[in-house]
């Protein structure tokens, strides 16, 4: 087993904490940063697989607002919820799409979607960076005025670009990278708030 394999403090905090991975940190920190989470939001979560994202969000609704989610695996937890959806299926499938966006408008969509990685950087930067196209067009579509998104990349140049399309939608636009990240990740996160509508 490499180092990196190894459980490291994160993931073993989850474990601990019934989540089951340890993204949950990176979304409590964005969150503590900007802000996105509000009670009573409707929230759109994107690629929601094992499901310690969405875990975390209907927590902290506490059975208020609303959240749908999307992935092509199925979650690895059930949660009680009753103001949850999940979709399993692919969220380029028109039929996935449509059902996703009906609950909305959304308040917040997040992405922790990572592509299946080749261990090749440049195809795997092309595949983050059509994912996160595809979120930012959900948010186009399915945020009300004054809406929020994050969705993570692997870094490699793309960020620039999305930043200013999101710049273009959004009052304020910019990447963050939470410490929960492993050390030797090239992943980030794109953050924009105040949606313009």
């Amino acid at each position: 087993m490499s180092s990196y394999e190894k459980p490291d403090y994160w993931a073993q905090k989850a474990k601990k904490e019934g989540y089951p991975a340890r993204s949950v940190y990176k979304l409590m920190e964005i969150d503590g940063k900007f802000g996105l989470l509000k009670p009573s939001s409707r929230v759109l979560d994107i690629g929601a697989a094992p499901g310690s994202w969405s875990l975390w969000v209907l927590k902290r609704l506490a059975g208020s607002g609303f959240l749908a989610a999307v992935d092509l695996q199925d979650l690895a937890m059930k949660p009680p919820f009753e103001n949850f959806l999940f979709v399993r299926g692919d969220l380029y499938d028109p039929a996935v799409r449509e059902r996703l966006l009906a609950p909305g408008p959304f308040g917040l969509v997040l992405s922790d979607a990572a592509p299946s990685t080749t261990g090749n950087r440049f195809v795997d930067q092309a595949a983050s960076e059509a994912i996160v196209e595809a979120v930012i067009e959900y948010a186009e579509e399915a945020l009300a005025p004054g809406g929020a998104m994050a969705a993570k990349i692997f870094q490699g140049g793309a960020e620039a670009a999305l930043l200013k399309r999101l710049r273009g939608r959004f009052a304020q636009a910019k990447g963050f990278k939470p410490e929960a990240c492993r050390s030797g990740s090239f992943e980030t996160y794109l953050v924009a708030t105040g949606f313009k509508g």
